[in-house]
């Protein structure tokens, strides 16, 4: 158990996030405060976070997974994949939402993602067949990530006190898991993604950058979660969002935004900001 002091502290965390969310301002990061914020406590930050959402109304809708793509670590100070919640409030269909504003959040930037919907709580160290049998719908979605440290500039224990920098999550088509698997299994780790702002290319990627697939992201939260005593583990019904599977981009009122998918049966997608 952690002192009394600690848990203080934690709570005093937890304040200034939610504070800074609100007020749509930035803060020092955490870990250059003091005795900075280890990432183990870090983790108890976010029960906090989720009484909140519940507190004013918001339901918990799934979680989203950050830096699950490598190349994102050296750019941006972590070295591990992250998780936060993703709440009502928060979680949106593409096809319901014309347009998104830009100025609740600090510093946005765009995910393009995989999502999936679970049918079934996946267990610690099950085979990859039986992870994608727990799988109820897959989509293509994006992500929006915001900082509420200044530049961007973190450490992975300041991502897990932000929620893990999650703002908003705005899901494409949902397309009921179909046999065969070895189709599922294959071009989830296989197919390639082009980011495209205003009709010009701005990043290429694919599901191999998220640890090798999205399918292998999910498994990475199934097994973060089962160490953890702090967190609940994910249940029936719980979006999952796997990270993203390009660089994430600067994003700005005006642009229109849109990741055109190969080598898997998934739309397009598109989205506005303003």
């Amino acid at each position: 158990m952690m002192p009394t002091s600690r848990l203080t502290d934690i709570q005093g965390v937890a304040n200034d996030v939610l504070a800074a969310w609100a007020g749509a301002f930035q803060i020092v990061p955490f870990t250059s405060r003091g005795d900075g914020l280890p990432l183990a406590e870090a983790y108890h930050v976010t029960p906090l976070l989720r009484s909140a959402f519940e507190a004013r109304g918001e339901v918990i809708t799934g979680r989203k997974t950050g830096f699950t793509n490598r190349d994102m670590w050296s750019r941006f100070g972590v070295d591990n994949p992250v998780w936060g919640y993703t709440t009502s409030n928060t979680t949106c269909d593409l096809a319901a939402t014309p347009a998104i504003s830009l100025t609740p959040f600090s510093e946005p930037r765009i995910e393009p993602e995989i999502m999936f919907g679970l049918k079934s709580p996946p267990r610690p160290g099950i085979t990859d067949a039986a992870l994608v049998d727990c799988i109820e719908w897959v989509s293509l979605g994006f992500e929006i990530v915001q900082s509420i440290y200044p530049g961007w500039k973190f450490g992975a224990a300041d991502t897990v006190a932000a929620n893990g920098l999650h703002a908003a999550l705005c899901i494409g088509h949902r397309h009921a898991r179909a046999p065969p698997m070895e189709n599922w299994l294959r071009e989830l780790g296989t197919f390639t993604v082009d980011l495209s702002c205003n009709g010009k290319l701005v990043h290429h990627g694919g599901g191999s950058l998220v640890l090798g697939s999205p399918l292998q992201a999910l498994r990475h939260l199934v097994e973060l979660l089962a160490q953890d005593s702090t967190n609940p583990p994910l249940r029936a019904g719980e979006i999952i969002s796997t990270g993203t599977l390009t660089l994430a981009a600067v994003v700005k009122a005006g642009e229109r935004w849109t990741a055109n998918v190969t080598g898997i049966p998934l739309e397009d997608i598109s989205i506005q900001f303003e």
